[in-house]
């Protein structure tokens, strides 16, 4: 099985019905229909800083559990946040991967307003998956990705929508979750459990053990590959079958931001994705923010599990599309 596996797009679209209208409206479960607020927050994402983030992780290299490389950017994540003025917490476990290996596991939580109750997830995985196995060169299949889209992207936006709370204040508080292993799934040479389990691994440890007892959230943004130059991003269907009016509301967000041509109205099928324990495990209401490109050779983009995800790949106007996305979300809530 695959991390993400994709169903049909007419699946989702069952789903979807009229989620969303061109117009900016709404449909919420009641039949009612909500106007959405086209007041844009004037703090703006720096999509140099994000881009920055990046290439830091990646100077460390493929940030694969058990390695120099994965310890050496697990602490930089964890001092930037710091250096936002954020509660840093880490929690730590070991994970056992498909092929019996025991993980040093690692997911990083930064809080922002610590004290509030009311809380927002913004939400990323940071490793970086040990085979290429996607890769255009077979030859090639057993090298570790660089993750600069699929990992260190989100992460990227993390990092900068945190550095720029102090000037958004945000009437909730905020953690943002790097979630740890989720790319360790099984290659196509391994054995795969058929639940899909062997991916996630972070997440799923999380959200059956959450860092603080009784935590609660209004609801979770994942960000999976977020800087990809063919990226778009449409209603994933587990999105849409938990949290259907956090879809609705991100994507009105997305108009507002003036990044709904990354944006679309449009089913993008299924993903099996760090959302999903939250959903279904820790009961969190959270949407994945992943793209959904049918013209490339995968359809989270061309770099998808090869070596070419690299800096040199990654767009700065999608990170700016989706950072403005969220920190647009971040100033539309209320008390």
């Amino acid at each position: 099985m695959n991390i993400r596996t994709i169903l049909t797009a007419a699946a989702a679209l069952l789903l979807a019905g009229s989620l969303i209208a061109c117009n900016g409206q709404k449909d919420n479960a009641a039949g009612e229909t909500d106007i959405t607020t086209d007041t844009a927050t004037a703090v703006q994402f720096s999509a140099d800083s994000a881009m920055a983030y990046v290439r830091a992780q990646c100077a460390f290299g493929p940030r694969v559990p058990n390695t120099e490389a994965h310890r050496r950017c697990g602490d930089y994540i964890a001092a930037k946040f710091r250096s936002f003025g954020l509660d840093v917490t880490e929690q730590r476990a070991t994970f056992t991967g498909w092929d019996g290996k025991r993980l040093d596991g690692r997911n990083i939580i930064a809080a922002y307003r610590p004290e509030e109750k009311e809380r927002v997830i913004i939400c990323a995985h940071w490793d970086s998956r040990p085979w290429a196995d996607a890769d255009p060169d077979s030859a090639r299949h057993r090298e570790p990705v660089m993750a600069a889209n699929d990992g260190a992207s989100g992460v990227a936006v993390m990092l900068e929508t945190a550095r720029k709370l102090a000037e958004l204040k945000p009437a909730v508080g905020v953690d943002f979750i790097c979630f740890d292993a989720e790319d360790y799934g099984a290659p196509y040479w391994g054995t795969a459990p058929e639940d899909g389990s062997d991916w996630c691994l972070g997440s799923q440890y999380w959200s059956a053990h959450p860092h603080k007892a009784g935590y609660t959230a209004r609801y979770g943004i994942l960000l999976d590959m977020v800087g990809g130059r063919d990226a778009r991003f449409c209603h994933e269907g587990f999105s849409l079958q938990y949290a259907q009016d956090i879809v609705a509301k991100v994507w009105s967000a997305a108009e507002t931001a003036g990044a709904a041509d990354y944006f679309l109205n449009a089913s993008g099928g299924y993903a099996v994705d760090d959302h999903k324990p939250m959903n279904e495990v820790a009961g969190i209401p959270t949407i994945d923010i992943i793209p959904y490109v049918p013209s490339a050779p995968s359809s989270f983009g061309a770099t998808w599990h090869t070596t070419a995800d690299t800096p040199d790949n990654i767009e700065p106007a999608t990170l700016r599309a989706v950072g403005q996305t969220i920190l647009q979300v971040l100033a539309d809530e209320t008390k």
